[in-house]
């Protein structure tokens, strides 16, 4: 089979202008010509073998970062605002996003901003009443969308924040005892630290610098938490700084990133890029297994699996979700071409929701995109306890999964026929392909229907060609 062309001009413009390099010089350090330069950039020709290698050598390039990232992101992301019925009769083709996302990834950007302000203007009038009853009723992202977006389009991955936490806890000796490195960090700013039978998972009180961590929740939630304060009273310069390059529309967007970088300072902190890393590689990435040695989560390990993208150190690229009951994604971050829908649920064909019928059990699936993608999928619940007898009791399920090629890392592929059948899943029912999907709850909005009264079968229409 021939290789894959590999087009990536709006990186090559990127990584230039964030040398502050001329063309010409850019050129000279690549050893190629100013026209091949040129055409590269605006995707007239792929990127060949020796400028990949030019890159790495000079300038320390991750090659894996010319193939995977924003542009997947975005034609998916594009892909899903198509398919609302207002694009019914101009959807552009698949090419023609895929060009838009390499070559003008800024313009795919604003248009996914404006769709996105079309949509709640929709709802807006949906619910005219309130939207009457206020005076700041102006067309905006919602500032947790706003937050949602950062994140995900920053790969799930802050450099200098994660680097920080790392620092945090080599530097205090803490990889087995990050709680009294934490405790001991507060201690030098005068706070005490007291855990007591409290309803609040975390109460600080700057007046008395007193700082309560609830007694009714697990350790892993305890240092969790004792960690995400030491980020807002230590790294705050850094946080903020943060939030500045961010350019948030809101206040409201930028206080709920900050919280967002405190616990992304937590959980880098529980579990540190390299010896975390190290560790999954030891243990075959044994979710439970990293839980224990760490002190986590099998929550906590699984979000931090999926973050591990530190340019020239990456681990395995894996998705990580998050699931209600009712099926809505909590969380979502994919470093794989499997992008989640930004709105609604997932596929119900995908195993995480199977995780809720056998709680404290992993489920494993072999599945396939519809791109003709193929990954190992595993999902688990992780019920939360309110840690008294009538304190409610939250309950989640968490999907992890890498591409096929990968699976031979986890222990999880341990058993698995990797040849064998891989269980068809899609993305969203509105722009999901599959013709004959026995789950599908919405037409595709990409295709046309054809509906015979006099027949009936799975679906009440057909799905024309």
């Amino acid at each position: 089979m021939a290789a894959q062309k590999l087009y990536a001009g709006a990186k090559l413009r990127e990584m230039r202008a964030r040398l502050a390099l001329t063309q010409k010089v850019f050129a000279d350090k690549l050893g190629v010509s100013l026209p091949y330069l040129n055409q590269m950039e605006n995707n007239h020709r792929p990127v060949s073998a020796g400028v990949v290698l030019a890159l790495a050598q000079e300038f320390g390039l991750d090659v894996t970062e010319l193939t995977v990232g924003e542009s997947e992101r975005l034609v998916s992301d594009m892909r899903e605002a198509l398919a609302d019925p207002v694009f019914a009769k101009a959807a552009p083709p698949l090419a023609d996003l895929r060009l838009a996302a390499s070559n003008a990834p800024a313009l795919a950007r604003a248009f996914l901003d404006l769709h996105r302000a079309y949509r709640q203007s929709h709802e807006r009038l949906a619910s005219l009443d309130e939207a009457l009853g206020r005076d700041d009723a102006s067309l905006r992202p919602s500032a947790w969308e706003e937050v949602r977006d950062f994140f995900h389009y920053c790969d799930n991955y802050i450099d200098a924040v994660d680097r920080a936490a790392e620092h945090f806890v080599t530097h205090a000796g803490a990889r087995r005892d990050v709680m009294a490195a934490a405790t001991a960090a507060l201690e030098k700013r005068g706070i005490t630290v007291h855990v007591t039978d409290d309803a609040d998972m975390r109460r600080y009180d700057p007046a008395t610098k007193r700082l309560v961590l609830s007694a009714r929740n697990a350790g892993p939630t305890q240092r969790f938490q004792l960690l995400h304060q030491v980020a807002l009273l230590t790294q705050n310069e850094l946080i903020e700084a943060t939030l500045d390059l961010a350019r948030f529309a809101t206040p409201e967007a930028r206080e709920i990133a900050k919280i967002g970088l405190a616990n992304y300072f937590a959980g880098a902190a529980l579990l540190p890029y390299r010896i975390f890393q190290e560790a999954a590689l030891e243990t075959r990435h044994d979710l439970e297994r990293l839980a224990d040695i760490f002190g986590a989560s099998i929550e906590q390990v699984a979000h931090r699996l999926s973050t591990l993208q530190r340019p020239g150190a990456k681990g395995i690229p894996f998705f990580f979700v998050r699931v209600d009951q009712a099926g809505t994604i909590t969380k979502r971050h994919s470093a794989t071409r499997l992008q989640f829908a930004r709105f609604g649920g997932a596929c119900p064909l995908w195993n995480v929701h199977r995780a809720f019928e056998t709680p404290g059990h992993f489920q494993r699936q072999l599945a396939e995109t519809p791109d003709g993608v193929r990954y190992l999928c595993l999902s688990r619940d992780v019920s939360k306890s309110g840690g008294a007898f009538l304190a409610p009791v939250r309950r989640f399920a968490i999907g992890l999964g890498c591409e096929v090629q990968h699976a031979s890392a986890l222990v999880y592929a341990d058993g698995l026929d990797l040849k064998g059948r891989f269980e068809p899943i899609g993305i969203s029912c509105r722009i999901c392909e599959r013709r004959e999907c026995h789950q599908r709850s919405v037409p595709p909005l990409e295709r046309r229907l054809k509906v015979d009264p006099d027949k009936r079968g799975l679906l009440p229409y057909q799905i024309a060609d």
